[in-house]
């Protein structure tokens, strides 16, 4: 079963090691969502705006966990800056994230 999980979804990345190797946690929900609750030292930057903010990422030379509420959006983000050039990784939601 869990080879069958790995072949639809690719292997797995070790988001915690990512993080220790200096990765970026861009949260890509509204302002008024990440003023509700956040991960400590992430970056928001709504899905809208990622298109307009890609040269600034792509100076940050790091890797990039995107999150939102439920990992739909931080998914669509994740595959915008992979097509950029950006090494992203979809964290899913920022709850998720929070505990890593």
């Amino acid at each position: 079963m869990f080879d069958f999980i790995k072949k639809l979804f690719g292997p797995g990345v070790d988001l915690k090691e990512k993080l220790a190797e200096g990765a970026v946690i861009v949260d890509v929900r509204t302002p008024r969502e990440f003023s509700g609750g956040h991960v400590k030292g992430s970056k928001n930057i709504p899905l809208d705006k990622i298109s307009t903010k890609m040269k600034t990422i792509q100076k940050w030379n790091k890797p990039v966990i995107t999150c939102c509420a439920s990992g739909m959006r931080s998914g669509s983000a994740a595959s915008i800056l992979k097509n950029n050039g950006v090494e992203a990784f979809n964290g899913g939601s920022w709850m998720k994230v929070n505990r890593l």
